[in-house]
C-alpha cells in the first residue's frame, strides 16, 4: 500500500487480541447520568511487572477508536496503536514500569458496551445501552486498579479522548494519581469539534441498515454510515499541511483501493480506504456511545471552573501540537493556566508540528514529545542503580566543550546568593534550567521556568523541573499578583520586544525581581565601536555577531538605572561584574563592568 495511506490507523485490525485479559464485576455499576449496568466486564492488557512496592503502575487511556492493545508483547504479536511509545527501553519503559491499558467502557473490544449482552433481556444492548460519560470510563478503570491491588498510580497517560480520561482521573481520584501526562486534549470540545461528531452520529443513525440500533442479527449493519463517520473523523485528524503533503502532488490521480466510495481525487481514495477499513473492526453503536461521552465531557467553561476542577496534588505534563485544529493548543493552554493558578507542578510545550491532531501517535515529532514523556516519567521515580538521572545526563551534555554554556554563568553564582533561602522562584527565559537546578539543590521547592525553545524545555523536564512554554512579550497573565517571592529575568531583557510590559509584569508577579544583562557600555565594547568602527560581539557575554544575535536591545547600566527612575521602580541592589576577571566592580561600573545584576521591586 502506498505511503499516502499511512495513518495512525494502519496497524489496527479486527484480529483477536492474543494477550487480552478480562475481569468481570458482578456488582451493579452506577452511571453518572442515571441508570445502572447490572454487571460489567473490562478487557485490558498489561506490560512489564508490578514491583514489590506496587508503586510503578501507569495506566494508558486510549483515544476514540483505540483499544487495550497499545503495543506488541513479543515479536509474534501484532503491532499496537502506540508501539513507538511503549515497550522495553521506550519512553514508557516496560522494563521500569507496569503498564495497564484497558478498553474503555462503551467500547467494542472486550469491555462492556452496546454490543454486550444485557442480562435483563439476554439480547445485545444496542441502542438501549445507557448514555455513559468519561467519568464512567474512569470509574470502571478505578475498579480495575483496585482489583489489581494498586492503591496509587505512578501516572495516568492519555491523548485526545484519552487525555480527557487522564484529566478526569486527576479530578475524581486525586489521591490515587501521582502524575498526569495529557497530550492533544482539552477541557471540553469546542463547537466545531462537536459539529463533526454530530454529523458522524447522524450518518450512522440515518443509514437504512441501522435498524434502530438493533442491527446485530441482520446481514448488514450501518456500514456506510459508520464509514462516512470515520471519513469525517479522519479529516479532523489531519492538518492543512498534512493534507497538502499527502494529496496535492497527485490530487487528480486517485489510488486504486477496494471501496465503493467516490475516488475521483487522491484524497477521496484515501478517505474511502480509511472508512472501509474502519468498518471491519469497530461497532457503530460504540462509535455513537463514545463520541457522545466525549462531547459531554466538560471540565469547565470559565477559568474559575477550570481552576476548581484541576487538582494541585499531582505533577502534570501537558503537550499540545501547533497544527491541531480539532483540539487547539489554546485549549491545552487553558488547562495549564488553571494549574498555574493552583500552584500545581506543571510543565507544558506546544510542539511545532505539521501533522495535526494525530501528531501524538506519529513518528514525525516523536523525538521531542517522546523524550519529554520519558524524562517526565523517569523523574517520578528514583534512578535505577548505576543509572544516571536525567538531570545528570543533561548536565553532562551541556558541559561539552562545544556548548555555548561551557563557560560558567557567573551571574548564576550571584543570583543564587541573592535569592532568599526557601523562596519561590519564577525564572523567565530559563534556558535549559541550570539556575533552577541549582536552586533546587539548595532546597527551594516552588520553582517554575518559562521558556520558548522546545529543546530547552526538554532539558528542563530532564532535570525534573516545572517549565511552561510561553512568549514573554505576550505577558504573564497566567500568573497572579505576587505569586512568587522572586522573579528572575537573567540574560533575557536584551531579547525582549516589550520591555516596559515585561518589567511591569515581573514586578506584579514577584515580590522582588532580579534582572541581569550584558552592559553595552563596557570599555572593550566602546573601543571596538570607536576605534574599529564595528559592532561589538564575538566574545565575553556578547558571544554572537551582529547578524545572528537574538538580542534586539543594547543597553547600559546607566540606561537601566535611568529607566527605573522614570518608571518609579525601586533598585534594592545593584551588582556590576567584570566576568573576565571574575571581579565585582565598584569603580565606574558603567565603564568597567560587562555584566549588570539588579534587584528591583515596586514602590509602595
Amino acid at each position: 500500500m502506498s505511503k499516502i495511506f499511512e495513518s495512525s490507523d494502519n496497524v489496527r485490525n479486527s484480529k483477536p487480541l492474543r494477550h487480552v485479559k478480562t475481569l468481570v464485576f458482578s456488582e451493579p455499576f452506577a452511571l453518572e447520568l442515571g441508570g445502572i449496568l447490572p454487571c460489567v466486564t473490562v478487557a485490558f492488557e498489561t506490560y512489564g511487572r508490578l514491583n514489590e512496592a506496587r508503586d510503578n503502575a501507569i495506566i494508558l487511556c486510549h483515544a476514540l477508536s483505540g483499544d487495550s492493545h497499545v503495543a506488541q508483547h513479543d515479536s509474534e504479536d501484532d503491532p499496537g496503536w502506540w508501539d513507538i511509545m511503549v515497550g522495553p527501553g521506550k519512553p514508557i519503559d516496560t522494563n521500569r514500569f507496569f503498564v495497564i491499558c484497558p478498553n474503555v467502557l462503551g467500547g467494542c473490544r472486550g469491555t462492556t458496551g452496546p454490543g454486550a449482552i444485557n442480562p435483563a433481556t439476554e439480547k445485545r444492548y444496542g441502542q438501549n445501552f445507557p448514555t455513559i460519560t468519561v467519568g464512567d470510563m474512569v470509574g470502571l478503570q478505578r475498579w480495575l486498579i483496585n482489583r489489581l491491588g494498586i492503591e496509587k498510580l505512578l501516572a495516568v497517560v492519555g491523548g485526545s479522548v484519552g487525555g480527557h480520561q487522564a484529566l478526569m482521573w486527576a479530578k475524581l481520584f486525586p489521591d490515587h494519581v501521582g502524575s498526569v501526562v495529557a497530550l492533544a486534549t482539552s477541557p471540553r470540545l469546542n463547537s466545531q469539534a462537536l459539529a463533526f461528531d454530530v454529523v458522524g452520529r447522524n450518518a450512522i443513525r440515518r443509514d437504512p441498515h441501522y435498524y434502530g440500533g438493533q442491527y446485530y442479527d441482520h446481514e448488514h449493519g450501518p456500514e456506510v454510515g459508520l464509514a462516512v463517520a470515520r471519513m469525517i473523523g479522519h479529516i479532523t485528524y489531519l492538518s492543512p499541511e498534512a493534507m497538502k503533503r499527502k494529496f496535492e502532488a497527485d490530487r487528480m490521480t486517485p489510488h486504486e483501493v477496494a471501496t465503493e466510495f467516490e475516488k475521483v481525487f487522491s484524497v477521496g481514495s484515501y478517505l474511502g480506504y480509511q472508512g472501509t477499513k474502519f468498518v471491519e473492526r469497530f461497532d457503530a453503536n460504540s462509535y455513537i456511545a463514545l463520541t457522545m461521552a466525549m462531547d459531554l465531557f466538560d471540565m469547565g467553561t470559565t477559568r474559575e471552573e477550570l481552576v476548581k476542577a484541576c487538582p494541585a496534588s499531582c505533577r502534570w505534563l501537558i503537550i499540545s501540537f501547533s497544527s491541531d485544529w480539532l483540539f487547539p493548543s489554546e485549549q491545552s493552554r487553558d488547562i495549564v493556566n488553571a494549574l498555574i493558578a493552583r500552584n500545581a507542578p506543571v510543565s507544558y510545550c506546544n510542539v511545532q508540528s505539521s501533522c495535526g491532531h494525530d501528531a501524538f501517535l506519529l513518528l514525525d515529532d516523536f523525538a521531542l514529545y517522546g523524550e519529554m514523556i520519558r524524562a517526565f516519567l523517569i523523574n517520578q521515580t528514583p534512578p535505577h542503580s548505576g543509572q544516571l538521572s536525567t538531570e545528570a545526563v543533561v548536565d553532562k551534555q551541556s558541559h561539552a566543550p562545544t556548548s555555548i554554556f561551557h563557560q560558567r554563568r557567573l551571574d548564576y553564582d550571584r543570583i543564587v546568593e541573592l535569592v532568599e533561602p526557601g523562596a519561590s522562584v519564577l525564572d523567565l527565559g530559563c534556558g535549559s534550567g541550570r539556575l533552577l537546578a541549582r536552586l533546587k539543590r539548595k532546597g527551594h521547592r516552588r520553582l517554575v521556568g518559562v521558556e520558548l525553545d522546545e529543546q530547552k524545555i526538554l532539558a528542563c523536564i530532564c532535570r525534573g523541573l516545572d517549565v511552561v512554554q510561553a512568549d514573554l512579550n505576550k505577558g504573564l497573565r497566567a500568573f497572579a499578583d505576587q505569586q512568587f517571592d522572586c522573579v528572575v529575568l537573567s540574560q533575557t531583557l536584551q531579547a525582549v520586544l516589550d520591555v516596559e510590559g515585561v518589567i511591569a509584569d515581573i514586578l506584579r508577579v514577584g515580590r522582588t525581581c532580579i534582572v541581569t544583562f550584558p552592559n553595552i557600555a563596557y570599555h572593550k565594547n566602546r573601543r571596538i565601536l570607536a576605534e574599529e568602527g564595528r559592532a561589538p560581539g564575538g566574545s565575553g557575554w556578547m558571544r554572537q555577531k551582529w547578524y545572528n544575535t537574538p538580542d534586539i536591545r543594547f543597553l547600559s547600566i546607566a540606561d537601566f538605572e535611568e529607566f527605573c527612575v522614570e518608571k518609579g521602580i525601586r533598585i534594592e541592589r545593584r551588582l556590576a561584574m567584570d566576568t573576565e576577571a571574575n571581579l565585582e566592580v565598584s569603580e565606574n561600573p558603567n565603564y568597567n563592568a560587562d555584566l549588570a545584576i539588579f534587584v528591583i521591586s515596586r514602590v509602595g
